[in-house]
């Protein structure tokens, strides 16, 4: 994923499936200098990670 999709999914109301290494994650802060991502893992709000963006894939993306 690049950086600009990931806060078009992130300011966007609607709801988009994306996973980091198979798993389900929330965006919740993307940092567009850095290409970095911060996005909660699963359902466990406090299972949080700081990833490079291009580690995030939307559903049905290769």
């Amino acid at each position: 994923m690049d950086t600009k999709r990931a806060v078009e999914i992130y300011s966007s109301k609607d709801t988009f499936s994306v996973q980091l290494s198979g798993e389900p994650v929330w965006i919740e802060n993307v940092d567009e200098v850095n290409g970095m991502a911060t996005v909660q893992v699963g359902s466990d709000p406090l299972n949080t990670q700081t990833v490079s963006v291009d580690r995030l894939k939307e559903e049905g993306e290769e």
